[in-house]
């Protein structure tokens, strides 16, 4: 295949690809509008409140530190 033709090609397949990305835009616009809008207020019942009172430490006893491992222990 000549250089040539693999531009041609990758053009072609540019066009295609703008082509398609044009469909979904398209297709998301029109799926906005037909779905309802959300309710702009949450109701109250639906949120929680965290408290801004220290979490007890027993809590975290025999934990795993999340991405480090066990705790007295190497990484491999």
């Amino acid at each position: 295949m000549s250089l040539q033709d693999e531009l041609t090609d990758v053009k072609r397949r540019l066009d295609d690809l703008a082509r398609t990305v044009e469909r979904l835009e398209r297709s998301l616009t029109q799926s906005r509008e037909d779905t309802p809008r959300a309710q702009s207020a949450r109701s109250p019942e639906g949120l929680v409140t965290i408290p801004d009172t220290p979490y007890d430490s027993s809590l975290w006893t025999d934990s795993d530190d999340e991405g480090l491992g066990v705790r007295d222990r190497h990484a491999p």
